[in-house]
């Protein structure tokens, strides 16, 4: 019989519900297959509130600004990204009056000097609404959209260009989570974003992620909507019940303690990055959300970029929703008419449904991540001697949210997601019988409320 509070070694391949393979794990007292997280009584009625109508009001709104180029008219009431940001900072700031001063709404501006699409110093603003968390306020997730726009040409501030997929539609799914979030009390801090320059060079998303670098804000996870409106691929075929989420391995940016960058590590398939598109599917891919999450491993497309990309370059955890495939015929596309067909970034090719769904999915994640613990930090596995065992340690946190508990899950080195989990009860250290060398392994909190972190993978302690 095993000793308590250790799994034994043998461990036996079978094929698991599905057709994939599990691991069973003999005579393993209290391990086994990794849950999905259901979403509670409060979490479901937010979702719910999550209004399709809205939706679509707020991407008909933004494109009636005729264009809204970094580049426009910053001075208009009706025409140009100025009066785009004004709405949407009139908007943002409505909903605050209903948090009872839990959120806060700012216009984060800076002058762009003249660079790649930039002809002259230019001012970027960002409108960034915070809902300070009610538990633990330090640490920060964050949920963002472009609200700039772009005709084919990306020099072209006069022409029409509507932008209601690119970006109108990301724009709406922040702006809707800010407003069924507002009147809640959500532990974590949540910031929810609408920022430009984006189609110039990501140059909003740039400031933004500099400026919670500079203030040592904890980011532990940032989400870009980009592209979120249609499930209509340009050969006419739709899936309308999934979403993309593009999730990088290795970190982008390197160890530099000196330049003062925070980082996260992670083995190849491991980063935080990952770690975060996994937890995603495991809270938001449920009949709640009605949506199955398509994790991509990649940091985006070919030949193109999100507002993510600077917030992986700050050593953030950073991830891009995008719809399941592009209709190109309506992205970056002048308005017009030829031989009878519409072309252009316009409303009418938005399926305002997808979009109220793709903002369930990011409603459930950052609801989630919001109301868990935080993910352990210090994660080692010690590798100080030879051995068939396996020895995880972490650091249980010094202030904020305090974990009722953790979870020690593991998978096979070839398995995309954790397959099995052991509560391992209130304690910072833990020995499975299992060896290192055959399986990945990794560690989560887990809160009173029964709310998961991410899980933090382990580093070597040699």
């Amino acid at each position: 019989m095993p000793e308590p509070g250790r799994t034994t070694r043998r461990t036996v391949l079978t094929t698991a519900a599905g057709g994939g393979l599990g691991i069973a794990v003999g005579g393993a007292s209290g391990a086994a297959a990794a849950p999905p997280q259901r979403p509670g009584r409060e979490l479901r009625a937010l979702l719910r509130e999550i209004d399709p109508d809205r939706v679509e009001a707020t991407v008909r709104k933004l494109a009636s600004f005729g264009t809204r180029h970094t580049l426009s008219s910053q001075d208009g009431t009706r025409r140009g990204i100025g009066a785009a940001r004004d709405w949407i900072h009139g908007e943002l700031s409505a909903y605050a009056r209903a948090s009872g001063g839990r959120m806060t709404v700012e216009l984060q501006s800076y002058v762009q000097e003249p660079g790649d699409r930039i002809p002259e110093p230019t001012r970027i603003t960002n409108v960034v609404a915070t809902l300070r968390g009610s538990v633990d306020p330090d640490r920060v997730h964050v949920v963002s959209g472009h609200y700039d726009s772009r005709a084919s040409d990306p020099m072209d501030a006069e022409s029409d260009a509507p932008g209601a997929d690119d970006d109108a539609s990301g724009v709406a799914v922040v702006m809707e989570l800010a407003r069924v979030m507002a009147r809640r009390r959500p532990a974590a801090t949540l910031v929810f974003a609408a920022v430009a320059g984006e189609e110039q060079g990501l140059y909003g998303a740039g400031h933004m992620a500099e400026v919670f670098q500079r203030d040592g804000a904890d980011v532990r996870a940032m989400f870009t909507n980009d592209i979120v409106g249609s499930p209509t691929a340009d050969d006419g075929t739709r899936d309308p019940r999934t979403i993309r989420l593009f999730a990088e391995g290795v970190p982008t940016a390197e160890t530099d303690e000196e330049a003062g960058v925070r980082r996260a590590v992670g083995g190849e398939n491991d980063s935080p990055s990952r770690q975060l598109a996994r937890y995603v599917t495991e809270v938001a891919q449920n009949r709640e959300t009605g949506m199955r999450v398509r994790v991509v491993y990649r940091r985006d497309r070919y030949l193109r970029g999100g507002d993510h990309i600077p917030f992986l370059e700050q050593g953030y955890p950073a991830a891009r929703f995008t719809e399941p495939a592009e209709d190109y015929a309506h992205q970056h596309q002048d308005v017009r008419v030829e031989n009878g067909k519409q072309y252009g970034d316009l409303p009418e090719f938005c399926d305002f449904d997808f979009i109220a769904r793709v903002a369930r999915v990011n409603g459930a994640t950052l609801w989630s991540l919001a109301q868990a613990p935080g993910a352990p930090s210090g994660a080692e596995i010690v590798a100080t001697g030879l051995t068939n065992s396996t020895e995880l340690v972490w650091q249980r946190p010094e202030k904020g949210m305090r974990p009722a508990r953790y979870e020690v899950v593991w998978r096979e080195t070839t398995a995309a997601e954790w397959t099995h989990v052991r509560d391992v009860g209130d304690v910072d250290r833990y020995t499975v019988d299992l060896s290192k060398d055959n399986l990945f392994f990794g560690v989560r909190a887990v809160g009173e409320n029964g709310y998961r972190s991410p899980v933090s993978f382990p580093v070597p302690r040699r």
